[in-house]
């Protein structure tokens, strides 16, 4: 295996606080991939950080947002599921509509994971999960709250990994740029505007249990021969935990607008970035 040096974990996970966000309404943010497509609408200001527009067009306030859903749906996490699976690509789901560019965009079972690359992914992810974690835990808005304790939570089993991996020599890389951006956006996001916050703690915490079944096979039959981690554990039963959060996610969405509906799907497409920019470490 390849060797690694070793750093300890508290430091390697701690976010930089002398971080700097470029202020500029002029450039592109540093936390925000450049190929993130622009939509037609509303800014979105965030204190610091030059962002994206991604509201959708008021003109689709009385409507669901149908280039997603192809008609109405049951509840507003079908529509959630449904903007997340559109950006799939054609290899990685049926509806899928997206072309695989990048290695992390083809089968899980095509990919081919390297030890040093997967503990970069780890750590960064941790760095998300945390970040979330806390959010909901403090919560800037009531809603947050209905989303405390859900059985999904992954930042202790991803500390218990990593400390599994320390006691066996390997070092702790520090918490990269994907994983740091990534969870400053959201701390940002998550105190302005709370319906695009929810569809970055959907499309996160989804995810990983929707894929985490294959990366957990392949990355421990290619480099942990056979062991499986704790971040792809859960206590109970998971398509059970699954459910209570979709009907926790359906429950805080009746009382949103159309309009709110539309920016919370509108933000699918900047998590997907942000997401793979992570999943890409572990190929590294």
């Amino acid at each position: 295996m390849e060797s690694l040096t070793l750093i300890s974990q508290s430091r390697s996970l701690s976010i930089n606080p002398n971080l700097r966000i470029l202020s500029s309404p002029n450039v592109s943010s540093t936390f925000i991939p450049k190929d993130v497509p622009y939509f037609k609408t509303q800014f979105l200001k965030l204190p610091g950080i030059a962002t994206r527009n991604v509201i959708v067009s008021a003109a689709t306030t009385e409507k669901p947002w149908r280039r997603y859903t192809g008609g109405e749906a049951k509840g507003f996490v079908d529509e959630l599921r449904l903007a997340a699976m559109k950006l799939h690509t054609r290899q990685q789901a049926q509806e899928g509509e997206m072309e695989a560019k990048a290695p992390e965009e083809q089968r899980v079972e095509e990919w081919e994971p390297t030890l040093d690359g997967y503990l970069k992914f780890l750590v960064d992810i941790k760095v998300v999960y945390d970040t979330l974690e806390q959010i909901i835990e403090k919560p800037s808005f009531p809603s947050y709250g209905e989303f405390r304790n859900t059985g999904l939570e992954r930042s202790e089993k991803l500390a218990k990994d990593l400390k599994w991996f320390e006691e066996k020599g390997y070092g702790i890389p520090e918490a990269s740029s994907p994983g740091v951006a990534y969870a400053k956006y959201l701390e940002q996001l998550s105190e302005k505007d709370p319906q695009a916050f929810i569809c970055h703690f959907y499309n996160i915490y989804f995810a990983n249990t929707a894929g985490g079944s294959i990366i957990a096979k392949k990355v421990a039959e290619k480099i942990l021969d056979s062991r499986e981690l704790e971040f792809y554990k859960w206590d109970g039963e998971l398509s059970q935990l699954l459910q209570n959060v979709r009907d926790k996610l359906n429950k805080v969405a009746e009382n949103w607008s159309r309009e709110d509906k539309n920016r919370c799907l509108g933000e699918t497409e900047i998590s997907f970035k942000f997401y793979r920019e992570i999943v890409r470490l572990m190929l590294s």
